[in-house]
């Protein structure tokens, strides 16, 4: 069997279904599913029995671990010579897997990472929180449409490691505080081969409200210092962008009152970003109503993101 597809999931029965049922419908259909209920109080057995005549399927329940330990749990009893790494609230291409093997094979891959999307019949917030997430004119477009494969983080919604791979570097260190970048940047310090998959992406149905989509950012800016602990190198320049974003945003407070000229010019600046983000996402998902969410999730993304890093810069560098 050449993919053991993983998938941690916590009261999401809904989301595996969906999931399942793109499994279901897969090209490519050498491989198993191991779903690990990580505590969960709704459980997915009815799901995981609906499926089992249509491809072999392990069900684990565990005490609730987060899910980079999840993840490590089904590893370890995976049949297969690749782990595919997939959240619950994402949905298969029908070509993802062969895809997928294509480029393992022909790229002699050990690990990769692969990007996500919005489909058309996602909600107009759901696709303007993809947009936020994935466009160059917010931070996002480091996540999937990177010149250099080789320079890819990959993240745990969309990822995967050989055998080998878990074998050697023992799987994920952190439950969940982007231990998916931490076991990237390991991986490839062990001398593998991670590259993006830019073909197998996954559409990402994210459902956060504005509220939980800014906690999310917040936490994602956290997590990246909490990744330096590790490996010092993990905070590059494009990942203090935000923070740059956000003081300049600060900033306008003060120079609408004392530097009337430096506002106006700052005013300028950030209405000629919100108009490239509003005509960038209505063109994308033909929607205006999608271009004004998508003017506000990069608004929050950045924001949130940039704040979260700060704040976990200023507790690392206070515990010294």
């Amino acid at each position: 069997m050449f993919f053991s597809v993983i998938i941690p999931v916590f009261n999401r029965p809904g989301e595996a279904n969906e999931l399942f049922e793109s499994l279901a419908l897969q090209s490519e259909m050498d491989f198993e599913v191991i779903l690990i209920e990580d505590g969960s109080e709704f459980t997915c057995e009815k799901v995981v029995e609906k499926f089992k005549a249509k491809f072999p399927v392990q069900y684990l329940y565990q005490e609730n671990q987060g899910q980079g330990f999840a993840r490590n749990n089904g590893m370890k009893i995976a049949k297969g010579d690749f782990f595919v790494i997939l959240d619950s609230d994402v949905i298969l291409p029908q070509d993802y897997l062969c895809h997928l093997k294509s480029a393992v094979n022909s790229r002699k891959l050990d690990a990769f990472g692969g990007p996500d999307a919005a489909d058309q019949n996602f909600t107009p917030l759901q696709k303007a929180m993809d947009f936020a997430m994935t466009s160059f004119l917010t931070t996002g477009g480091i996540r999937g449409k990177l010149k250099d494969p080789t320079k890819f983080q990959a993240r745990g919604f969309n990822m995967g490691v050989s055998r080998e791979v878990f074998n050697q570097t023992g799987g994920f260190l952190d439950p969940n505080r982007a231990e998916d970048i931490e076991l990237s940047i390991r991986t490839k310090k062990a001398g593998f081969r991670l590259e993006l998959v830019q073909e197998a992406f996954v559409y990402h149905k994210r459902k956060n409200t504005l509220k939980s989509f800014a906690y999310q950012a917040f936490s994602f800016g956290r997590n990246r210092v909490n990744v330096s602990r590790f490996h010092p190198e993990a905070i590059q320049p494009v990942h203090l962008m935000p923070v740059f974003f956000l003081l300049f945003c600060v900033s306008m407070l003060f120079t609408q009152a004392v530097a009337k000229s430096i506002f106006w010019m700052q005013l300028l600046i950030i209405g000629t970003w919100s108009i490239l983000i509003l005509v960038s996402a209505s063109q994308k998902s033909k929607s205006l109503k999608s271009g004004i969410l998508s003017l506000i999730t990069s608004f929050v993304q950045l924001l949130s993101y940039g704040m979260g890093l700060i704040w976990e810069l200023f507790i690392k560098l206070s515990k010294g």
